[in-house]
């Protein structure tokens, strides 16, 4: 494939492969806030995690078991859990986010509840007994 990419530096000075001529934001774009999935693959497929999820976030967000409960992704890094309930989604940040952040957040949600439609909205509920072992963080309902 050696034709069909365009080899890149990484910041490490690693080699990188991408597609010739696609849109790369400048380096200082701050990645839009998102909510990802209960057992998303992202948090542990990394061979350097701390990339994406800081080590000391990483308990209570990948299980022993190996779950990965559903995180908050604030400027492309996890930043704590949610959890579908009736009212809405449930998310704790495990470090002060700002407001502009909170409202991101609240945004995807809504997005998510409209996408789900009639779907059952409380799902995963032998996981929920998780939250109760979350280190004190800020809780909002989204």
């Amino acid at each position: 494939m050696a034709d069909e990419v365009e080899r890149l530096r990484g910041p490490g000075g690693e080699a990188l492969c991408d597609l010739p001529g696609a849109f790369r934001p400048d380096a200082g774009t701050p990645a839009p806030s998102r909510l990802m999935a209960m057992w998303d693959s992202t948090p542990p497929a990394y061979a350097d995690r701390a990339r994406l999820i800081p080590p000391e976030y990483r308990p209570p967000v990948i299980r022993r078991n190996g779950d990965v409960l559903p995180a908050l992704l604030v400027d492309g890094r996890v930043a704590g859990v949610r959890r579908p309930t009736a009212e809405g989604a449930e998310a704790t940040a495990f470090h002060p986010l700002p407001a502009a952040v909170w409202d991101e957040l609240a945004v995807e949600a809504k997005a998510l509840a409209a996408f789900l439609g009639d779907r059952e909205r409380v799902v995963h509920n032998r996981c929920h007994h998780w939250w109760a072992k979350l280190p004190d963080a800020a809780t909002r309902m989204l």
